[in-house]
C-alpha cells in the first residue's frame, strides 16, 4: 500500500523525504540514549552541537519524527534497545538518508573505526534493523524471511528501488504510457507519490488528473514530469508545514486551505498524531522457533545482567556516601570480635538500642559480615575484617563479572542465526541481491570484487562510502570515466583494468584499446588546487600513479547456472569460466538496447529448452542491458 500523507495510519514516502531533509539540517549529531517503550515504539536522544538535544520518537510502520518530550524511560531496558546501545550509543551520525522515495529512513553512524546503519522501516508492520557499513544485517527487531527479501542476521539489506526525482523525462514517459490507468493513479502507484501528492502534481501541471496515461502526448506529460520533479525538490529544500483537512503535510496544498502552520514538520506531526504514551513491552503469544526462543532467553539474560551491574554500582556509591557510619561499624565490630564470639555479638546487638546498632539488620557469623540498613534503596553487606575500600571493591568485582557476562551475551546475539535451508528439487535458485548489484560489478578469476560507478552520484558514493585502505582506485585515462574500485588485492589486475577501460567513455569513441590509471585510496581527493574546480563525480589523484597502456576493450555477458542462476558481465577471462553460455562484445555501431536484445537472443539460442523455464526469472533484456557498456557495440562472432 502506498501512503500519501501523514494520516493517523502513518507517514507517507513524501513525508519521509521532507523529514530526511529536516533531520539532515541538524547534523552533526551524536546518538544518546535509546529506549524501547513497547513492541513498536522507540525513543532516541540525539545530541547536537552547543549542547543541543533533539528527541526522536519512532513507531515502526507508522512514524519517525522529533518530539518535545519522550515518555518516561522504562524501568528495565529491553534486550533489543541494549543491543543497539552496545553498537551505536555515542556514535556520530554521518548521514541521514531515505531509500529512494520509500518509507524507509536510514541513519549512517560512525563509532570508532566501524560504520553502522540504523534502518527505520515505516511501511507495512515496520521494523528497526541494524546493519554494518555494507548493509549486512547484524540484528533486527523482527527477524523474518519474506518472499522477496530476508531480514535475518547475515543477509544483505536491499537498497534497490526507483527515485522518481532522478528519472529522465524519457524514462518517466516510457513507464507512464504503458499503464492502463489514469495519470493520477500512475503517479500514485508507479511513482509512489500517493493520492493527495499526485493530485497536487496534476493541479500544478494544469493537466486533468483523469487523463488516460497511455493516450498522453509529450505536451501533456512533460508539464506533469516537471511539476513532479519540482515538487520533490521543494520537499527537500523548502519548509512550510501545515495541518489541513486531510492530515499533516510538509508543504501547503494548492487544493486545500491550511488550518494551521508550524515551524517544523516534526511539530506538525507531533500535533497531528496522538501524544506518545509509554506502555509495557508486550510479547506476542506465538509459537517460537528454537532460534527465537534462544534469542528471547538472551534478551532476558541481558536485562538481568544490566540490573545486577546497576545494583552493584549503586551499592558501592551508597557505601561511599555513608563513609563515616560504615567505617564506624567496621571498627566497632572488629574490636568486639577480638574479645567475643559472633554469637555473643549478635546477642548484644539484639538487646542494644542505639542508632549504630539499629542500622545492623542481621549478622552472618560464618563469614564475619553484617547487613546494614543505611536508609537507602538497597541494604549493604559489609565484611568486618576488610577495609571499607575492600568492601567497595567486592561490589566492583560483581559489576565486572556481570559486565563480562553481558558482553558474552551480546557477542552471541551478534552472531547470525543459521536457518536451515530446505533442499530444492527443481535446481539452483536465483542469485540473491547484493548491496553492490546496483553498481557495475564483476568478480575477478581469483574472486576479488570489482565495482564501477554508473554515473557521477555513484562515483561519489563509491569513493566516500566503499573505498577502503586496502583497495585500488582505477580510472580510464579519459575525462568523465567511471570510478572503479578493486575491493582488495588481486593477482588479476589485467582483468580489473580491462573492466575499467571497457565500462568507460572510451568504449563509444571508436578506439579498440585505452589506458587506465591506478592509484591507492590515500592518493584520491576532492580537494582541488587553488583556482581549480573538481566536478561532481570527479576526483584529484596526487602522487605517483601506475599506468596500464593499450588495454584492449572487450566484455563478455553470460548465464551462470551454478551455484545460483544469474546473468553475469565483465572481462571475458573472468566471466566465461563461470557461465554455461556467453557472448562477447567489442566497440561497434549498434545502440545499447538493440545490443541487449541481440545478446539475449543469442544466449537463448544456446540454452537447451529444458533450462529455459528455470532461467525465465533471471534471463531478460534488463538483466543483460545492465552489463552492456555505454556506447555502440558489436557482437563478436564465435
Amino acid at each position: 500500500m502506498v501512503l500519501s500523507m501523514a494520516t493517523l495510519a502513518g507517514m507517507s514516502g513524501t513525508d519521509v523525504t521532507a523529514m530526511t531533509a529536516e533531520l539532515s539540517s541538524l547534523l552533526p549529531l551524536w546518538i544518546g540514549k535509546i529506549y524501547q517503550y513497547d513492541n513498536a515504539a522507540f525513543g532516541i536522544r540525539l545530541n547536537g552541537e552547543d549542547k543541543a538535544r533533539h528527541l526522536l520518537y519512532i513507531v515502526k510502520g507508522v512514524r519517525a519524527h522529533l518530539v518535545s518530550s519522550l515518555p518516561d524511560a522504562p524501568k528495565n531496558p529491553s534486550g533489543f534497545s541494549m543491543y543497539l546501545r552496545k553498537f551505536i550509543d555515542g556514535g556520530k551520525v554521518l548521514a541521514i538518508e531515505q531509500k529512494t522515495i520509500e518509507r524507509v529512513l536510514i541513519f549512517t553512524i560512525g563509532k570508532g573505526p566501524k560504520e553502522f546503519r540504523l534502518i527505520i522501516e515505516l511501511f507495512d508492520e515496520g521494523n528497526l534493523i541494524l546493519t554494518n557499513g555494507n548493509y549486512v544485517i547484524q540484528n533486527a527487531l523482527v527477524q523474518k524471511r519474506f518472499r522477496e527479501r530476508d531480514i535475518v542476521g547475515g543477509a544483505v539489506y536491499s537498497m534497490e528501488g526507483q527515485d522518481p526525482s532522478l528519472l529522465s523525462y524519457e524514462a518517466f514517459a516510457e513507464q507512464v504510457v504503458t499503464d492502463e490507468a489514469d495519470i493520477v493513479r500512475v503517479l500514485a502507484t508507479r511513482m509512489q507519490l500517493g493520492g493527495p501528492v499526485s493530485e497536487e502534481v496534476c493541479a500544478l501541471s494544469g493537466v486533468s488528473k483523469s487523463m488516460p496515461a497511455r493516450f498522453a502526448t509529450e505536451a501533456q506529460l512533460r508539464p506533469v514530469y516537471e511539476a513532479m520533479v519540482s515538487y520533490l525538490f521543494r520537499l527537500r529544500s523548502e519548509s512550510d508545514p501545515v495541518i489541513d483537512g486531510k492530515g499533516a503535510f510538509p508543504l501547503p496544498s494548492a487544493l486545500r486551505e491550511p488550518k494551521e502552520h508550524f515551524p517544523t514538520f516534526s511539530a506538525a506531526l507531533e500535533a497531528w498524531f496522538p501524544k506518545p504514551v509509554a506502555e509495557a513491552v508486550v510479547e506476542a503469544k506465538v509459537k517460537l522457533s528454537r532460534e527465537e526462543r534462544i534469542r528471547k532467553q538472551q534478551e532476558e539474560a541481558l536485562v538481568k545482567f544490566e540490573r545486577k551491574i546497576s545494583e552493584a554500582m549503586e551499592i558501592s556509591e551508597i557505601i561511599y556516601s555513608h563513609y563515616g557510619e560504615v567505617q564506624e561499624t567496621i571498627d566497632v565490630l572488629a574490636q568486639a570480635s577480638a574479645k567475643m564470639s559472633w554469637q555473643d555479638i549478635a546477642r548484644v546487638l539484639k538487646g542494644a538500642d542505639t542508632p549504630a546498632t539499629k542500622r545492623i539488620v542481621s549478622v552472618n557469623p560464618a563469614d564475619a559480615s553484617v547487613v546494614l540498613d543505611l536508609g537507602e534503596k538497597y541494604n549493604v553487606t559489609v565484611f568486618v575484617h576488610e577495609s571499607l575500600e575492600a568492601n567497595v571493591g567486592r561490589y566492583y568485582q560483581v559489576a565486572k563479572r556481570f559486565r563480562a557476562k553481558r558482553e558474552g551475551a551480546l557477542r552471541a546475539m551478534e552472531r547470525a542465526v543459521v536457518h536451515p535451508v530446505k533442499p530444492k528439487s527443481h535446481g539452483p535458485g536465483k542469485m540473491k541481491a547484493k548491496w553492490y548489484h546496483r553498481f557495475r560489478w564483476m568478480e575477478t578469476s581469483d574472486g576479488v570484487l570489482v565495482i564501477g560507478g554508473r554515473n557521477a552520484d555513484q562515483n561519489e558514493e563509491l569513493v566516500k562510502k566503499y573505498m577502503e585502505g586496502g583497495d585500488m582506485f582505477l580510472h580510464a585515462d579519459v575525462f568523465g570515466a567511471s570510478v572503479v574500485v578493486v575491493k582488495g588485492k588481486t593477482e588479476r589486475m589485467d582483468e580489473a583494468v580491462q573492466f575499467a577501460v571497457s565500462y568507460s567513455r572510451l568504449w563509444g569513441s571508436g578506439a579498440a584499446a585505452g589506458d587506465v590509471i591506478a592509484a591507492a585510496p590515500s592518493q584520491v581527493s576532492k580537494t582541488a588546487e587553488s583556482g581549480e574546480f573538481v566536478a561532481h563525480g570527479s576526483f584529484v589523484i596526487r602522487g605517483e600513479r601506475t599506468f596500464f597502456r593499450n588495454v584492449p576493450m572487450e566484455v563478455a555477458i553470460g548465464v551462470q547456472m551454478e551455484p545460483s542462476l544469474a546473468v553475469l558481465g565483465g572481462t571475458p577471462s573472468a566471466v566465461e569460466p563461470r557461465c554455461r553460455v556467453s557472448v562477447r562484445l567489442r566497440p561497434g555501431e549498434f545502440e545499447g538496447n538493440d545490443v541487449a536484445k541481440k545478446v539475449l537472443r543469442r544466449l537463448k539460442e544456446e540454452i537447451p529448452e529444458s533450462d529455459q523455464k528455470m532461467l525465465k526469472a533471471v534471463l531478460h533484456t534488463e538483466a543483460v542491458a545492465a552489463f552492456v557498456p555505454p556506447g555502440g557495440s558489436d557482437l563478436v562472432e564465435s
